[in-house]
């Protein structure tokens, strides 16, 4: 029989409505439960996509026996982490105080007033390694609860204690030049420079940090910036991280030279590379990287997109059970599928070999150089791909999340207007339009939402920040002003909800439930950081109706992480991104004419700046709601281009080969110890 879970619109809960377990969301009442029953809390969190969720689930939740102990000793709380950042962010800073590490699932023992007296993450059902089984756990702490309770109690207050401590990011201070070079000297420290990234293993991908580098060497010229963002880029899309067949980016590498993926591909982690290719590609015209930004494009539109509009979150990283199972390949599979010759061509192109380099002598396909024979691999890959459509698929986590929705439209926006793909641009106002009219409800933004029906919880600073932006990038490629409106409703709402009194951003709201703390954490993690996403939003707006406040609130905002970004690059790679776009200032390209080739001709070569913080809107002289447009108008009976750098505007250009010059970026060298300075030109 179903217990509570089977009423949930999240599915991760819905994964576990069936288990033995005697499941509560996160309400009031499963805490005066526990209060009444005079037991401890036991909090679950994880996802959808989470394979050591499934293991656990299989191993302890699903098991009879566990779940007697659990139900008898215990209030069980589940939590999907993409549902509730909040909870999540709360309690996973209580267990990385506690243990010194994180990560999912995460499972903490709380007092019926949710103090965490206990934290860890994934326990096996057998002792393995030093760790205790979840059986041993479980006794330990009713037993704990029953003999001990006032020292456990007490135990928990000093974790409480902790958790309502303002930690410290450092002195606030101005976003600088030197700050910005000083985050990228940073980075060149910990760069590995055989094989891309700044991990070792497991190795994720560095979304916001690419993007951070590849504006620095836009606003600076800086070659080894964009080296690392080259270099990584070629060895990730190389590697088996990397979906050969159907496009799109797994969630990180197990090991550290990109080959073996933890196989769940995240709408959040496709999104913000398919703007890093698609930049890389604008920046360098590498024709790899443009492969790479079209088939994450089509992966996400293809495999993530919803009957309703949106964006679902998430493709699981098992199937039936088994990691990688549709994704992994034995050299006789793909003689089976391409006959002998194309088979064994095949498998040495993409490194499949006897010994595997995955499970079971089976290896994740890998493409460390193109095709000598490009005209052989096309029909190779659509016929591995036709056949790994007959196996059995990853489960797919519907929910729409706004934040990720928010990326990908950005995302996809861009593509189109870039790659001259009006698909994609249809896509991304699709998502809008769902997100905008089913996630807001009462003037305000709910977080998620599955098969048409809103979710009931708020949404948080980065649900607004993402949405703003991407709203913001579909002002600019469609040249309607109601993108631009509905953006500046979100940036009041957060300014009115969820303002700090030293610049920053909570991430909740001041009217969200109210936890041990309200969440506040600038940082990025595996998405980009509220406070960042929120500082870029209000610039981009700043710069879309050159408003003054925005901007100043946007500094403000990244002053308070200036520290972070100079001594924990890798932590504030979006906060750094901002930075770039704020110090380079407002670059304001208005395309002002009656649609055709020569606007097109215009509007193309004005979206080649690569300057942080430049801004292109393409439209009709006038058009309404569009203030980069009002009193643009054609000249001479053509379209033009109107180009305003840091409030100084130029005279209008008609023709697209005239654009390159005001485009470049001139970097200001600052004077020398003999008094002497330059202006360093920059194609940007």
């Amino acid at each position: 029989m179903p217990n509570r879970l089977a009423a949930s619109t999240s599915p991760y809960l819905l994964q576990h409505a069936d288990n033995p377990v005697d499941w509560w969301e996160w309400t009031p009442e499963a805490f005066a439960q526990a209060r009444e029953r005079d037991v401890p809390v036991l909090l679950s969190v994880g996802y959808s996509a989470c394979h050591w969720c499934h293991v656990m689930a299989h191993e302890s939740f699903e098991d009879a026996d566990t779940a007697a102990v659990m139900n008898e000793f215990f209030v069980c709380i589940k939590v999907d982490r993409e549902e509730r950042p909040d909870v999540d962010s709360v309690y996973m800073e209580a267990t990385q105080a506690m243990t010194g590490h994180g990560g999912w699932p995460t499972t903490v023992f709380l007092t019926p007033d949710a103090a965490p007296i206990y934290c860890g993450t994934y326990f096996p059902p057998q002792p393995r390694h030093g760790m205790p089984s979840f059986g041993m756990v479980l006794e330990s702490i009713a037993a704990a609860w029953r003999e001990r309770r006032s020292e456990v109690v007490e135990a928990g207050q000093r974790i409480v204690e902790h958790l309502i401590t303002p930690r410290s990011y450092g002195e606030a201070a101005v976003v600088s030049a030197e700050l910005l070079d000083a985050g990228v000297a940073t980075l060149r420290q910990s760069y590995d420079r055989a094989a891309g990234g700044f991990d070792r293993a497991p190795k994720f991908p560095p979304s916001m940090v690419l993007e951070f580098l590849l504006r620095h060497h836009a606003r600076t010229g800086d070659p080894d910036a964009l080296t690392m963002v080259e270099h990584t880029c070629e060895r990730m899309a190389r590697g088996g991280m990397y979906d050969q067949l159907g496009g799109g980016f797994a969630r990180y590498s197990v090991d550290g030279e990109w080959v073996v993926p933890h196989f769940e591909k995240m709408l959040y982690d496709n999104a913000l590379l398919l703007r890093v290719y698609l930049h890389l590609w604008r920046e360098t015209g590498s024709t790899f990287s443009r492969r790479i930004a079209v088939e994450t494009a089509d992966f996400v539109v293809r495999d993530l997109g919803t009957p309703e509009g949106g964006f679902a979150a998430a493709l699981d990283a098992d199937t039936d059970g088994v990691e990688g199972l549709t994704y992994a390949w034995t050299e006789k599979q793909l003689i089976d599928v391409l006959g002998a010759e194309d088979g064994t061509w095949a498998a040495a192109l993409l490194e499949v070999t006897a010994e595997g380099t995955f499970e079971d002598g089976a290896s994740v396909l890998q493409l460390r150089a193109d095709p000598g024979d490009g005209d052989r691999w096309a029909p190779v890959r659509a016929q591995l791909l036709a056949a790994r459509h007959q196996r059995p698929q990853p489960a797919r986590d519907d929910k729409v999340v706004a934040a990720w929705n928010g990326l990908a439209i950005a995302a996809l926006a861009e593509a189109g207007a870039l790659l001259d793909a009006p698909f994609y641009v249809d896509a991304a106002v699709a998502a809008a339009d769902h997100v905008l009219r089913l996630h807001m409800v009462d003037g305000r933004l709910r977080r998620t939402s599955r098969a048409g029906d809103v979710g009931g919880h708020a949404g948080v600073l980065e649900d607004y920040a993402d949405l703003a932006e991407g709203l913001l990038v579909l002002h600019q490629v469609t040249g309607q002003g109601r993108w631009l409106e509905s953006a500046a409703d979100l940036l009041e709402t957060v300014s009115a909800r969820f303002g700090r009194d030293d610049g920053g951003f909570f991430d909740t709201a001041d009217d969200a439930e109210t936890l041990l703390r309200r969440p506040y954490d600038p940082a990025d993690g595996p998405a980009p950081s509220g406070l960042a996403a929120i500082s870029g939003a209000f610039l981009t707006y700043a710069a879309l109706t050159g408003s003054t406040r925005h901007r100043d609130v946007a500094e403000s905002a990244l002053s308070t992480v200036a520290a972070l970004i100079a001594r924990a690059p890798r932590a504030a790679g979006w906060a750094a991104a901002a930075g770039e776009a704020m110090l380079a200032g407002p670059l304001e390209i208005a395309v002002a004419g009656a649609a055709g080739p020569r606007r097109d001709a215009l509007a193309e070569a004005a979206r080649r700046s690569t300057a942080p913080g430049a801004v292109v809107v393409v439209g009709p002289p006038d058009a309404e709601g569009v203030p980069l447009l009002a009193g643009r108008v054609e000249v001479d009976g053509v379209p033009a281009a109107y180009i305003c750098r840091n409030f100084v505007c130029q005279v209008p250009i008609t023709e697209p080969a005239a654009l390159a010059e005001p485009l470049r970026l001139r970097v200001h060298v600052p004077p020398g110890p003999d008094g002497g300075g330059s202006d360093a030109s920059v194609d940007a």
